[in-house]
């Protein structure tokens, strides 16, 4: 199998990592997160973890301080990328938030990379605006396809596996 990379997005908690661990059970799966290296420096000004709206707009905020000024995300997804590059990982799914990262990073990783918006309405709608560009912007990217995290978790290993399938195949 040729190695695929995902970037993956979604609102906050529809399901994003639930979707990439039932990956892993048909595939060697590395799972990263642009923000991933931002929670460490938030960590360090005193965030506590919790992910409240105020935390999720200083996360963002944060995100966007550290890409004007050293490009830490980007940085920290390409290094992750040439890791995969060389280990046994079969798809590598990256979360990013903002349209113009997702691009950046989709021509940095190439021909084998695919966007997924992760979707499941009924939290969407009762969820609402979070106030911060980060995660109201989920929507703003044309994504290569959406699924529909509606079903239940014993059904959602072979309906990601088919999904994920199909979208390979393209």
């Amino acid at each position: 199998m040729t190695k695929q990379v995902f970037i993956i997005n979604g609102s906050g908690g529809v399901g994003k990592d639930t979707v990439c661990s039932a990956a892993a059970q048909s595939w060697k799966v590395q799972n990263i997160s642009s923000i991933t290296p931002i929670l460490q420096v938030a960590k360090a000004a005193g965030w506590d973890g919790t992910k409240t709206p105020a935390a999720r707009r200083f996360l963002s905020q944060l995100k966007a301080d550290c890409t004007e000024f050293n490009d830490l995300p980007f940085r920290y997804c390409t290094e992750q990328l040439q890791i995969f590059a060389e280990n046994d990982a079969e798809l590598l799914f990256v979360h990013i938030r903002e349209p113009e990262e997702i691009e950046r990073f989709r021509q940095t990783a190439g021909v084998n990379c695919k966007t997924i918006l992760v979707r499941r309405p009924t939290l969407e709608q009762a969820r609402g605006q979070l106030g911060n560009r980060s995660d109201d912007g989920v929507a703003a990217y044309a994504y290569d396809a959406e699924f529909l995290n509606d079903g239940s978790l014993e059904e959602l290993p072979a309906k990601v596996h088919d999904f994920l399938q199909a979208l390979i195949k393209r």
